[in-house]
């Protein structure tokens, strides 16, 4: 028998920690001009980009209007418009840069629908490449992520 194998994931720490007393990450992000500390990868005038630090792949980031409104109704053409307008942008980057096959794009609306900040509308974009499920989400509840959010920060803000 093989000894237990460990996935060491120190930064999933603070999200356990603070689930049940987190900050709006949006606001906070959206009034900080510490764009590296808070993952803000491009500002546009009315939505801006951050990495997800809790991806679900590389390359996994979210995209939100300055405003804090929680209801698709709720966001005017020009914050739409600004976001699937930074969805192509970002899309085109990620592509040329890590090379998914494919990708998932899509917004959770109210918690029951799995928004982990309801309050604060934001689309998920996620890149995929064939053959990225595997066991380790199903039976160990772990994912794996091949590259740092550092890493990725730097080659997105080139």
């Amino acid at each position: 028998m093989t000894g237990l194998e460990r996935l060491w994931a120190p930064w999933r720490s603070g999200y356990l920690l603070h689930r049940g007393r987190r900050r709006c990450i949006f606001c906070l992000a959206r009034r900080s001009t510490a764009d590296r500390q808070h993952h803000v990868i491009r500002r546009s005038r009315h939505v801006f980009a951050l990495l997800n630090r809790y991806p679900y792949t590389n390359g996994h980031l979210m995209i939100a209007p300055y405003r804090h409104i929680g209801r698709l109704t709720s966001l005017n053409s020009r914050e739409w418009h600004g976001m699937l307008q930074l969805a192509q942008q970002m899309t085109q980057r990620l592509r040329g840069f890590l090379h998914p096959h494919g990708f998932n794009i899509g917004l959770n609306v109210g918690r029951v629908a799995g928004a982990g900040f309801p309050g604060h509308l934001h689309l998920h974009l996620v890149p995929r490449w064939h053959g990225d499920t595997n066991f380790m989400p199903v039976l160990a509840e772990t994912r794996i992520i091949a590259q740092s959010l550092e890493e990725l920060y730097d080659h997105l803000t080139r």
